[in-house]
């Protein structure tokens, strides 16, 4: 979970609300941390990638030993906040954290489009990929979440393709962007805590959609090969929430955000365009 040099502060203004100046000092901010994540070499993409999987995966562990010992969801659920802590000190990465700030570099012109594409499509397979190598060494390790795991697995892999599952989706994407606002709105690495136990309890407290943590699950599940469902369900499942993720974190957060400096948007096409 890479974190800005320099963190923006919703300070209030006066009559209750940031003055602008601070939102335009905060959208510079922005870009230039998107630009630093889409510039980055592929070797530390990858390792960011692969760790954030990894971190996932030890949330994922821990619910399930929680869910199989207690039966209760909530408590497991709450239990998992420690993979997004572990993301968050790590410093690794999560496909959906990228929803906000190398997209509205990209909206300023400090980056390419191509470059996004790069960074999300390395992110996901990379988070795929550790968090497989997870699974594997759970199911091994641990058979007595094998049942917990094949119940958690099913149940995404049989969300199918509907108005349901995509608003789940939606919402899993919304819940990790906001997430990722929220924590850049402070420099204060034990506020930044917060929201990553707060939203994750919501992410799967919720059993919403999301692309990489319900992966792993669904791994876990086919690895037991106790599953009533294959690796294609899974495929579906992923393309599907995928797209779900993607709108919920650029439409409903990060395409609001910009609301917030419209102008900014256009004189950096203008200065794209002029140059």
């Amino acid at each position: 979970m890479s974190r800005p040099s320099g963190g923006f502060r919703d300070v209030a203004a006066p009559k209750g609300s940031r003055s602008e100046p601070e939102v335009e000092e905060a959208y510079e901010r922005l870009v230039t941390e998107g630009h630093q994540r889409l510039d980055r070499p592929l070797l530390p993409l990858l390792s960011t990638g692969l760790l954030g999987g990894v971190d996932v995966a030890v949330g994922v562990l821990i619910y399930l030993v929680v869910e199989a010992r207690t039966g209760s969801s909530l408590l497991a659920s709450m239990a998992f906040t420690i993979g997004f802590v572990a993301l968050l000190l790590a410093k690794s990465e999560l496909f959906t954290e990228n929803f906000l700030v190398p997209v509205i570099s990209v909206v300023a012109r400090s980056g390419t489009v191509v470059q996004l594409v790069r960074l999300w499509a390395v992110t996901l397979a990379a988070n795929l990929v550790g968090g497989f190598a997870m699974a594997g060494m759970i199911v091994v390790a641990l058979p007595d979440v094998h049942e917990a795991a094949v119940k958690a697995g099913s149940h995404y892999a049989h969300l199918g393709v509907s108005w349901r599952s995509f608003f789940l989706a939606v919402l899993a994407g919304a819940v990790i962007t906001l997430l990722t606002r929220m924590q850049h709105a402070t420099e204060s690495l034990g506020v930044q805590v917060v929201p990553a136990v707060l939203m994750s309890f919501v992410l799967v407290g919720a059993q919403l959609f999301h692309s990489v943590l319900d992966s792993i699950l669904m791994f876990a599940g086919l690895l037991t090969g106790r599953a009533d469902y294959g690796y294609l369900d899974w495929l579906g499942a992923l393309g599907w929430s995928v797209f779900g993720n993607l709108v919920g974190g650029l439409v409903l957060v990060t395409g609001i955000r910009l609301l917030r400096v419209p102008h900014r948007v256009a004189e950096s096409r203008e200065t794209d365009e002029v140059g």
